[in-house]
């Protein structure tokens, strides 16, 4: 039998999904906290409870489900400093994280007057990446291992490259385009990085 504690989670979840398909499809304003609950199966009471309201409700999904948390745990854990080899795999988890959460990420693009003092606390995720490649591309430069550069920049541009290719793909309706499979793209984009990094 299912505790308290874990049904409460299981609502959470549900919730937060539901709310995600339901803004995608109708927009922010064309969802209520009803709706948002019965597609969950749960009742109001339970939305309200768990989250306030709606716009906590889209907030917490965002962060649940965005790439903050995965990214930090991947740069703990995952990392082996050789420079290939560590972009290959940040390059593939951000676009497998940004995949899955293409829908959140429509939202957000598409409602950008009613979500804007949302975006202002969104944006922690990019910063937070931005933090954890400079730290990434500071140590390797201390290790000898790429050039001495801007790590600062360095990071953005690793960062704005992803994204770019990341928003090129969501525009054509997840079609490879311009013809080019995103892993192709991963693999030659990042070889060109280290390449031009390394001394």
């Amino acid at each position: 039998m299912m505790s308290n504690n874990q049904k409460s989670v299981d609502n959470r979840e549900k919730l937060m999904m539901a709310a995600i398909d339901l803004i995608a499809e109708r927009g922010y304003n064309g969802v209520s906290t009803k709706e948002i609950a019965a597609e969950a199966n749960v009742n109001e009471v339970t939305l309200f409870r768990q989250f306030g309201s709606k716009l906590n409700l889209f907030e917490s999904a965002f962060h649940r489900y965005h790439y903050g948390e995965e990214m930090t745990k991947l740069f703990q854990e995952k990392l082996v400093w050789e420079l290939e080899t560590d972009l290959l795999l940040i390059s593939r988890k951000y676009h497998a994280i940004m995949s899955r959460n293409r829908k959140m990420i429509q939202i957000t693009l598409k409602e950008n007057a009613v979500l804007s003092e949302f975006k202002v606390k969104a944006n922690s995720h990019p910063l937070q990446l931005k933090s954890l490649l400079t730290h990434y591309f500071t140590e390797m430069t201390d290790r000898g291992k790429i050039v001495c550069s801007n790590p600062e920049l360095q990071a953005l541009s690793f960062m704005w490259m992803n994204y770019g290719a990341f928003i090129s793909q969501l525009n054509s309706k997840g079609s490879s385009f311009p013809g080019v499979l995103m892993d192709d793209y991963i693999n030659e984009s990042v070889h060109l990085f280290t390449r031009a990094l390394t001394p």
